[in-house]
């Protein structure tokens, strides 16, 4: 553990172990590493097998196994998963079955697995992988370090940055949404943006980001987003945003930086979302949000009967607040009437 407390920092504590892998505290076993991020875990640890843990300061003194005490234990117990499992990659080369047009320019150490196509004027950077069955349209840049998993497409134009990952089956630069109303049916508007992702994002299987109908569909740098999302034409994406599965962002709508969105979170087009705003899960964003802070919309899990009664009440809240100000309209009534010096009509 010496090995990783002179790289990654942090302070040993008890007998410089060997560790050879990453765990959780309650399956942990010989040579494994695990950690302790929260109090409310506090008694797997009592049980906890693992060679050795990760704790905060306030922890040093919660177990008596070897432990590197360190400020933040989830970041350093992912920077230590980093260094011990390490990504494997393909080698480097054009596979015999990829289709590469004769213009396309492809950089050093760049790895095109089977059944690829590239087309034409498209550039790849250095070091980047290209896994199989993927379709790079004409005239896209993709930069330095990237990966885009099997069955990735990126249509023509769009652009990713540096250190790029996409996971298998996501569409990038797909047709935004946008039909005009005839009065018969409806007439398809060309969709003559792109979609420019930044360095270092992530985006997640099957999740699709549309091209802009005019403008660029823009998603910054370190964003994250989770498996199956749908990002809309124009939509744009503060740096470091990240997004859990399912969430949808109709067209139009910029979202700050540093934001989050919990799982299913929906948000309505052509709304502003400043920095720092966390979206809880399931929750509908209707209007824009102009001041960070945390959002929810969700409606907490009831049986089935507690929720019709509920509903029941609610469909008569109209008529309710009506017989309220009614009420309140005649004792106040009542009240002046009375001539009471004391009455306050404000309470």
């Amino acid at each position: 553990m010496s090995e990783l407390v002179a790289q990654l920092g942090g302070e040993l504590l008890g007998d410089d172990v060997l560790v050879h892998q990453v765990a959780t505290l309650e399956g942990a076993g010989v040579g494994q590493l695990a950690f302790l991020a929260s109090a409310k875990y506090r008694k797997q640890l009592n049980d906890c097998r693992a060679a050795a843990v990760v704790v905060s300061p306030d922890m040093r003194d919660a177990t008596t196994l070897p432990r590197i005490v360190a400020a933040n234990p989830y970041l350093y117990f992912a920077r230590v998963s980093t260094l011990l499992n390490p990504p494997a990659r393909p080698v480097s080369g054009v596979h015999p079955s990829a289709i590469v047009a004769a213009d396309a320019q492809l950089g050093d150490n760049v790895s095109i697995g089977p059944f690829v196509s590239i087309g034409q004027g498209a550039r790849i950077g250095d070091g980047t992988v290209i896994e199989a069955g993927c379709r790079i349209g004409d005239h896209v840049e993709i930069g330095a370090d990237g990966c885009l998993h099997p069955n990735v497409v990126v249509y023509a134009h769009c652009r990713l940055g540096d250190r790029v990952i996409i996971h298998a089956n996501a569409v990038i630069g797909a047709d935004g949404f946008g039909n005009a109303w005839t009065g018969e049916g409806w007439y398809k508007i060309p969709q003559i943006g792109r979609v420019l992702i930044g360095n270092d994002v992530e985006i997640g299987a099957s999740t699709t980001i549309d091209r802009g109908a005019l403008d660029d569909t823009v998603i910054e740098d370190g964003v994250r987003l989770d498996n199956q999302i749908q990002i809309a034409h124009n939509v744009r994406i503060g740096k470091h945003t990240a997004m859990a599965g399912c969430v949808g962002v109709a067209g139009s709508t910029h979202i700050g930086a540093y934001c989050t969105f919990g799982g299913s979170a929906m948000i309505l087009g052509h709304l502003q979302i400043v920095d720092r705003v966390n979206v809880m899960a399931g929750t509908l964003v209707g209007k824009s949000i102009l001041k960070a802070g945390t959002y929810v919309g969700q409606y907490p899990v009831q049986s089935h009967e507690d929720w019709l009664a509920n509903a029941s009440h609610l469909r008569r809240l109209d008529a309710m607040a009506s017989r309220l100000k009614n009420i309140e309209r005649k004792v106040g009534h009542s009240d002046a009437d009375q001539g009471d010096p004391k009455h306050d009509p404000s309470t």
